[in-house]
């Protein structure tokens, strides 16, 4: 399904993703917390809608009385956003698998599991734009595909649900920084059109909004940690937005589009 958003005259769409709030460390996570709220300001006059496309959080489960401490700031920026009239529209990523409706209920955000389908309706045109996070999509990687939908089941949940959130938590980080190291890395790999797993698979979604005709003029996705703007034909380009953890935020970049233009920029 479609999902439409009416863009007015003078309004943009922001788009970044993977910030893995709470890596390393509190402290680190700290000052890049800080860098995200001074980002978020600066767009706050002018965003009709902000897409956060996953791994916002290095984890995130919610307990049915509890979430993870921390990130305050962050989450209180978005409480504000929202309540000055911009929509929220928040992906769930491989670190926040376990994301269910707390940022509904605090400040009616738009949750997504699964790429989605977005016509944005400007005033004298239509784009239809293609968003997800990218994790078990294309070729490959069939351990984490089959990981995922263990740690998705109702049982795994519910299994999780019953430990203590200190360690819970504490678990998830052990876990999550045994793969960190591969996601750190795989952020200064050099760009490769013929193996990268979610180009291929934007590959295989444009051929068939060809064949029903229909143009998609962005695919947006995170998750690769490696900021691309990829050309897929005269009319579409794929989109892989960065990440935020990066040395001196090297791969921090947001994407955004307004009526007249497409600006993929650094956030330095």
């Amino acid at each position: 399904m479609t999902q439409q958003i009416a863009i007015p005259s003078g309004k943009k769409v922001y788009f970044a993703s993977d910030f893995h709030l709470g890596f390393p460390n509190v402290n680190e996570s700290l000052l890049r917390e800080k860098e995200l709220i001074r980002w978020l300001n600066s767009i706050k006059s002018d965003a009709k809608a902000l897409f956060l496309v996953g791994d916002l959080f290095d984890f995130w489960f919610e307990y049915r009385q509890v979430v993870p401490k921390g990130f305050v700031r962050f989450i209180g920026k978005l409480a504000e956003l929202s309540d000055v009239g911009v929509e929220i529209h928040l992906f769930v990523g491989n670190h926040d698998l376990w994301m269910w409706d707390y940022f509904e209920k605090e400040f009616s955000a738009h949750i997504y599991r699964e790429p989605t389908r977005f016509l944005f309706k400007f005033q004298d045109h239509q784009e239809n734009i293609f968003v997800g996070h990218g994790d078990g999509l294309g070729p490959g990687d069939n351990g984490f595909k089959v990981l995922k939908k263990v740690f998705t089941s109702s049982l795994a949940k519910f299994c999780f649900r019953w430990l203590h959130p200190d360690l819970g938590v504490k678990l998830a980080h052990l876990w999550s920084n045994t793969r960190k190291t591969t996601a750190i890395t795989e952020g200064f790999v050099p760009f490769n059109s013929e193996t990268d797993y979610i180009l291929s698979y934007v590959r295989d979604q444009l051929e068939i909004h060809l064949r029903n005709k229909e143009i998609f003029t962005s695919y947006i996705f995170g998750h690769r940690h490696h900021p691309i703007a990829y050309p897929l034909n005269a009319s579409s380009t794929y989109y892989n937005l960065g990440d935020w953890f990066s040395p001196d935020f090297k791969n921090a970049y947001y994407l955004t589009i307004s009526e007249n233009e497409k600006i993929f920029q650094s956030f330095q």
